[in-house]
């Protein structure tokens, strides 16, 4: 009866763990800090509760004489020599290893989902204007837009999860109408206009790097990230924040110039 009672208990802190888990969880999606730590007092109070039914107090016992050792016959079963070597009420290691794993399960840390590492790296900016060539598209030049424009795979669902938290712009300088055609025709084929919260009023084109520019502080996002060294030098005193993309490793512009090699790879991806 005993065992079937500690059984029933090490599920019952199975069941705890997995919905305060959850419970957590959906505490970290809101950024809500507050319900944590009644969640954090209440955990402590299990294990507190299961520290006394672990270690209950055993008066001391007599010991026994020792017998002379017999063999043992086919009828005496070996788990019920082990159960001896426990008095009642005292739980054996294999139990207490169990239990150890149910707690260390509960309080292992919470792998952030990309979106919450979106929020997080964007400071949680509501604004973002971006560059499309050498960012979200395969090509780095005007003049390769005029033959095709192609959305990087690898940026797709970081780009996705920034439509969902931010107002998101994307612009490029342009040498006709049959590149902005490109350029609109890949971003539909790749989904952003549905899946995300892009649309296509928020493409920009304009002729001249002047103008990329004129646009940035027009909108005065958050964010502004861009491919071009003498932009983001330009936009440096008006814009919170900045992310360069540039294959050259940890070039440093100004104190709220970020630097890095992709996109997705700017928050870890």
């Amino acid at each position: 009866m005993a065992d079937y009672s500690k059984e029933d208990l090490l599920q019952l802190f199975k069941r705890i763990g997995a919905y305060l888990s959850a419970k957590v969880f959906k505490i970290l999606n809101t950024q809500d800090i507050r319900p944590v730590w009644a969640i954090a007092g209440l955990a402590v109070a299990i294990i507190f509760t299961w520290r006394l039914f672990r270690t209950p107090v055993v008066p001391q016992r007599r010991q026994p004489k020792r017998q002379p050792h017999a063999p043992s016959s086919s009828g005496v079963n070996s788990s019920q020599s082990d159960s001896n070597l426990f008095p009642s009420g005292v739980t054996s290691p294999s139990e207490d290893s169990r239990a150890q794993t149910v707690i260390d399960e509960f309080f292992q840390p919470v792998k952030p989902t990309l979106g919450q590492i979106v929020r997080q790296r964007l400071s949680d900016g509501r604004k973002v204007t971006c560059r499309l060539l050498g960012v979200i598209l395969e090509e780095n030049t005007p003049e390769e837009l005029q033959k095709q424009a192609t959305v990087r795979s690898s940026v797709l669902d970081v780009l996705l999860e920034i439509t969902k938290f931010c107002d998101l712009y994307l612009m490029e300088t342009v040498l006709d109408d049959e590149s902005e055609k490109n350029v609109i025709m890949a971003l539909e084929n790749a989904g952003i206009f549905t899946s995300g919260g892009l649309v296509k009023d928020k493409v920009l084109f304009c002729s001249t790097e002047i103008g990329r520019t004129s646009f940035v502080r027009q909108l005065e996002p958050d964010w502004h990230v861009d491919s071009s060294r003498e932009i983001i030098t330009q936009l440096s005193r008006f814009i919170k924040y900045q992310l360069y993309i540039s294959t050259t490793k940890n070039e440093r512009i100004a104190s709220n110039v970020f630097s890095s090699s992709s996109l997705e790879q700017f928050f870890n991806v």
